[in-house]
C-alpha cells in the first residue's frame, strides 16, 4: 500500500515591509509632502505604527504621516523589497508548497485595498492576484508559516495553526527574540530552509 503523501506546506506572505517596501515610501512620500517638518529617518525607527512614532516626536504629525499613506497611489506605487518577486515566485513554484499573500488593508480603504490587488498584478502578474488574502484578523487564517514585519500578531485565535517567520525591517531590526522565534534577515537569507523545516511536521 502507497505511503500517505504529506499535504503541502502553506506559506502565508505579508506585504507591506516583507514583499513592498512600505517604510522607505512613507519616509520619501513625507518629505515629498512636508518638506519642512521634522522626520524618523529609518535607521530610528522604532515599533510597528510610524503614526505613533512620529506622535511621539510632535502630535500633530501624526496625521500629517497618516495622510501619506492613506493618499491615493502610495501603495501602489511602493517599490519591491530587494529579493522579494524572486523568492516569491520560487517558493511558488516548490513541489508541495502553497503560498499565499496575507495582508491587512487599512481601516481607510479608500485607495489601499484596490492599489494592493494592482501592485500584486503588475509585479507578480494575475496567478498571485488570485492568491491574495486581505484581512484585519491574520490569526484565522489556516496556514504553516506567516512571514511578516510585524513582532507581535494578535486576534480572535490565541494560538494560530501557523508559525510566525519575524521578517527584519526597520521597525524591527533592535528586537531580541526569544529562542523559539525565527526571523527571516532579508530574502537573501535562507528562507528555503525554514520551509524545509516545516515539511516534516506536516
Amino acid at each position: 500500500m502507497a505511503a500517505q503523501r504529506a499535504r503541502p506546506v502553506r506559506v502565508l506572505v505579508d506585504m507591506d515591509g516583507v514583499l513592498a517596501d512600505f517604510e522607505a515610501g512613507l519616509l520619501r512620500g513625507f518629505h515629498r509632502r512636508f518638506p519642512g517638518e521634522p522626520h524618523v529617518p529609518l535607521e530610528q525607527r522604532r515599533g510597528f505604527l510610524a503614526s505613533e512614532q512620529y506622535r511621539a516626536l510632535r502630535p500633530d504629525l501624526a496625521d500629517k504621516v497618516a495622510s501619506v499613506y492613506e493618499a491615493p497611489g502610495f501603495f501602489l506605487d511602493l517599490e519591491p523589497i530587494p529579493g522579494a518577486l524572486e523568492a516569491l515566485r520560487e517558493m511558488n513554484a516548490m513541489p508541495d508548497t502553497e503560498v499565499f499573500i496575507c495582508s491587512s488593508p487599512l481601516l481607510k480603504f479608500d485607495h489601499c485595498v484596490g492599489e494592493k490587488y494592482r501592485w500584486v498584478e503588475r509585479h507578480l502578474g494575475p496567478q498571485f492576484v488570485e492568491r491574495i488574502i486581505l484581512t484585519r484578523d491574520k490569526t484565522v487564517v489556516l496556514g504553516d508559516l506567516l512571514i511578516d514585519d510585524k513582532d507581535t500578531i494578535q486576534g480572535l485565535e490565541e494560538t494560530p495553526s501557523w508559525e510566525h517567520i519575524l521578517f527584519t525591517c526597520c521597525h524591527n531590526q533592535h528586537l531580541a527574540l526569544p529562542p523559539s522565534r525565527r526571523r527571516l534577515l532579508s530574502w537573501s537569507d535562507n528562507w528555503r530552509e525554514i520551509i524545509e523545516s516545516k515539511r516534516a511536521a506536516v
